[in-house]
């Protein structure tokens, strides 16, 4: 057998570039951001550019836009907010909450977080007034006035009883005895 040489260099130069890479897909930072702006007080759910409502639950990716770079990327979120909710607090509360999670999970740095509010859902309104017992009708109607039933028994219906026959003739003689003027 032959003997393996070294190709090595007698001097090693240290490189000062990183040659590693990571990428993310941009379907990484979308569930990021969208998972970052659902939990975010206020927001009803997310929305996709067409329009179309989305609720928390389902694929929050549809309504996030991202467009990444080598170190920087940039969000535009499409949300419905609660009604209620002061809309300037939840997209400042969404915005921050989303270049923290982006920046702390991935090292890029958020250039820009846009929000798009789309709508206002009245699905919590509505839940709340559900879980008191009340309806949306029934808070629209004045409730009707309660009737109580009462439960005594009914009086027997009273009848003059006929004079007895025996009494007749003494109303008679009473009439008699009274002097007539």
């Amino acid at each position: 057998m032959a003997a393996k040489k070294d190709t090595l260099p007698m001097n090693m130069e240290q490189d000062t570039e990183p040659t590693n890479n990571i990428t993310y897909a941009n379907e990484v930072v979308s569930i990021i951001a969208g998972l970052a702006a659902a939990e975010v007080e206020g927001i009803a759910g997310m929305c996709n550019v067409s329009g179309s409502i989305l609720s928390k639950n389902r694929n929050i990716t549809k309504g996030v836009k991202v467009e990444i770079g080598t170190e920087e990327a940039s969000v535009d979120l499409y949300i419905i907010v609660e009604y209620g909710t002061p809309i300037q607090k939840a997209a400042q509360d969404a915005q921050e909450s989303v270049r923290k999670a982006i920046e702390s999970m991935t090292g890029l740095h958020v250039v820009r977080v846009d929000v798009h509010v789309q709508g206002v859902s009245f699905e919590k309104e509505n839940k709340t007034a559900l879980e008191a017992g009340k309806d949306t009708a029934a808070l629209a109607a004045p409730e009707a006035p309660k009737v109580e039933a009462k439960t005594e028994e009914p009086e027997a219906p009273k009848t003059e009883e006929a004079p007895k026959a025996e009494d007749a003739p003494q109303e008679a003689a009473d009439d008699a005895e009274e002097p007539q003027a």
